[in-house]
């Protein structure tokens, strides 16, 4: 592969314009393919084959209906008085009388003719239908109903929004995005104390972004796909296509200060700091597509998605970034540095195999590691006690109009009536059906924490029937998840077989995600610890080094979402962080944090633990390589980390709490992994392990292929054909004075 790229970064240096052209020229051709389609993307969280699924199923089946249209609810509650006074009545049937103007609107219920008003006849709601589903109820049809709520609440009668179709919509770039790219901006500056460098991978990382973003919304015209799809490719497209071009970069300038010309550095870094950025992005691409085995759609396409992403950083980083290194020339050679910046930084002229922080570490590398594991295993803790769920409208900020509306429900008639629980009864082989259903349902209304239960409702053809169950307490509340349970474990232990009992309805849904996903976090870890031991092994011939890197990726993995707990489930430090409401965590965070960390922490060892093996191969001395490893590949991995943590962290200013959450779980675990795990603890052990750390049984190490990773070949090659050069001109020298 070394090979391959060498050759690859010639190429593009010889053909430095043309492949430029030929970029831009491609991001162009996307964009206006993609702006043109539009996005076609979908809110559905569903995992089919879960018990919600299947009882989602029948009563599709059973209760079949045409009405597939968008809904918008519209909820009041009077400031004065009561809603069924006259003059709030008169208000109300005129707004709604206002809302059938809108010709895409198929139905409004009235909580006067509906009777859907509170007890106290405070508070009530209308639903409003439209002719089309809830994604193509466009703007002015909600800019319209918005107009109607302003002009109620203005007549003494608050009015807050709920229903299927959205009006907080996700937005992806905005000015919390522009500050993370600028504090990445000012990091490369000072790492390469140089203005012009620093902009060079900000440049190639948005292009790769363009490409890879384009190619996502055209695919969302063809696949069904998650709108939170885009926002987890945008993320990790701009930080891995901002660290890629920095690896390659910083070793194109190592390349230059030790001599070589422009193009053979280029070609040389393509071949070593290359090697490493395709090893680093096929891992984080093998653990976004192994997303695939936990057999959830929606998972899967976001792992896809996010895949086609780092997929396009790659091929950018090794085609893109040697013709821009190539077309800069000179100006971005370690001798071009700006005088303020290389104040600033603190660097000095000198150059020695060890630092500061490598003394440090490797002093007395017992206590640096026992103090590592001690803070690791202290943010493992909350998760422990980890709840899964999927955020709904009660964990939006109380300035959307949402969560106001979810509020007034909750005030007008119960906490449970946010997340109704829909049993579905189905007789089989009954002579009289609904009189078996009546019988086998009857337990439902006396179990504890049911608030009310509706009649059975029977199907057409008679075989089925609907129940809806209020509980006593919220959707996000253990005690809802309870009762969901009781109600299956009392129609499983039921003699009467006639009757099947199901339980769906959001609620329901949400709990048999995050169950089905908790179950399925442990296999993801199995095999994504066992294709790191493997790749490890291959890449460092060693067996202890990739035991200790799988260890750190557990570390790294569980004081993220013991963190996440924290924060997000406890309500610790959440207005810090802009978290309007405690609540469950994502229930498909663990799993996509466990993919993404993966393939980011294995980026960082190799780049790290590379360098050591390095320096022991060529000295022999297993503590001097440890020093050596942190002072020439430390600065670039506490960048990369850095500009990681910025870039991440930014999404932490969203809006969307999904969005929110992904943000802060990947920019805590870039810090724990990049600064606690691979800086620290890493080299820590490896000064304990000594000598041992590269021990390969020789029967092992003849099975295994060679890869060379760190393009050693290369490097090899081209010290044996400059030395060869050498000794020709020297022989050709003495020849010559000797006939002189």
């Amino acid at each position: 592969m070394a090979k391959w790229l060498y050759r690859l970064g010639g190429w593009s240096t010889r053909n430095r314009k043309m492949v430029i052209t030929m970029g831009l020229a491609f991001l162009i051709v996307l964009a206006s393919l993609g702006l043109g389609m539009g996005t076609s993307f979908t809110g559905e969280m569903t995992i089919p084959g879960t018990k919600s699924d299947q009882a989602a199923k029948i009563l599709n089946s059973e209760f079949p209906s045409s009405d597939d249209g968008g809904q918008i609810r519209l909820i009041f509650k009077a400031k004065n008085d009561t809603l069924t006074s006259e003059a709030n009545k008169n208000y109300i049937r005129q707004a709604l009388k206002d809302v059938k103007t809108d010709l895409s609107v198929k139905s409004v219920a009235s909580p006067f003719e509906s009777m859907t008003l509170s007890a106290d006849k405070k508070i009530g709601y209308a639903d409003i239908t439209y002719s089309k589903p809830a994604s193509e109820v466009d703007e002015n049809s909600k800019e319209h109903v918005l107009n109607i709520a302003e002009w109620l609440g203005k007549e003494g009668i608050q009015t807050e929004i709920g229903g299927s179709v959205a009006f907080s919509e996700i937005e992806v770039g905005g000015i919390s995005e522009v500050i993370g790219i600028l504090i990445a901006f000012m990091i490369l500056a000072f790492t390469f104390t140089s203005f012009l460098a620093a902009g060079l991978p900000i440049l190639t990382a948005v292009i790769g972004l363009g490409i890879g973003l384009m190619t996502v919304i055209i695919g969302s015209n063809f696949v069904s796909m998650s709108s939170f799809s885009i926002t987890l490719a945008v993320m990790l497209a701009l930080a891995v296509g901002i660290d890629y071009a920095l690896f390659i970069m910083s070793r194109y300038r190592q390349q230059l200060a030790e001599g070589y010309d422009r193009e053979t550095a280029i070609a040389q870094a393509n071949a070593t700091a290359g090697g490493s950025v395709v090893f680093a992005g096929l891992t984080v691409i093998i653990a976004l597509v192994g997303l695939s085995v936990v057999q959830i759609p929606f998972i899967t396409m976001m792992g896809l998605a996010a895949a086609i992403s780092v997929f396009v950083a790659v091929l950018i980083a090794i085609i893109l970034v040697p013709a821009i290194l190539a077309a800069a020339g000179d100006r971005i050679s370690p001798s071009c540095e700006n005088r303020w910046l290389r104040k600033w930084s603190g660097r000095k002229k000198e150059k020695t195999n060890e630092n500061a922080w490598s003394r440090v570490v490797t002093r007395k590398p017992w206590l640096t590691t026992i103090l590592c594991i001690a803070v690791l295993i202290i943010c493992t803790l909350p998760f422990l006690h980890m709840q899964l769920g999927l955020p709904d409208n009660g964990l939006k900020s109380t300035e959307t109009t949402e969560r106001r509306g979810y509020d007034l429900m909750a005030e007008g008639f119960g906490e449970g009536f946010n997340g109704p629980l829909v049993i579905v009864a189905k007789a089989k082989n009954s002579e009289d059906p609904q009189s078996a259903i009546a019988q086998a349902t009857a337990y439902i209304s006396d179990l504890p924490n049911v608030s009310s239960a509706t009649p059975a409702i029977p199907s057409p053809s008679g075989n089925a029937a609907i129940i809806t169950v209020l509980p006593k307490t919220g959707p996000h509340d253990i005690r809802t998840t309870e009762l969901v349970e009781t109600i299956r474990e009392k129609a499983d232990q039921q003699n009467n077989k006639q009757v099947e009992i199901m339980v769906t309805g959001g609620t329901a849904v949400n709990i048999d995600i995050s169950e089905k996903l908790q179950q399925a976090l442990p296999k993801f870890a199995l095999l994504i610890v066992g294709l790191a031991f493997v790749l490890l092994m291959l890449v460092f011939r060693s067996l202890l080094v990739p035991i200790k890197a799988v260890l750190g990726f557990l570390f790294t993995l569980g004081s993220t979402l013991g963190f996440i707990v924290w924060v997000i489930q406890d309500g610790y430090l959440a207005s810090m962080f802009g978290i309007p409401e405690p609540g469950p965590v994502l229930s498909f965070l663990p799993i996509l944090v466990t993919g993404i960390l993966f393939g980011l922490a294995m980026d960082y060892e190799v780049f790290l633990v590379s360098r050591m093996r390095e320096d022991f191969t060529h000295t022999g001395d297993a503590r001097q390589s440890v020093k050596s490893g942190i002072n020439h590949s430390g600065p670039v991995v506490t960048a990369a980390g850095l500009i990681m943590i910025a870039v991440f962290a930014s999404f932490i200013f969203a809006e969307d709490t999904i969005i929110k959450s992904m943000g802060l779980a990947l920019a805590f675990g870039i810090l724990v992994d990049a600064f606690i795990v691979r800086m620290t603890l890493v080299p820590a052990i490896m000064t304990l392990l000594g000598k041992s750390a590269w021990y390969i049984p020789a029967w092992l190490d003849r099975l295994l292929p060679n890869i060379d990773v760190e393009g050693e070949s290369v490097m090899r090659e081209n010290h044996k054909a400059a030395s060869g050069f050498d000794q020709t001109i020297t022989g050709k020298t003495v020849t010559s004075e000797k006939h002189g």
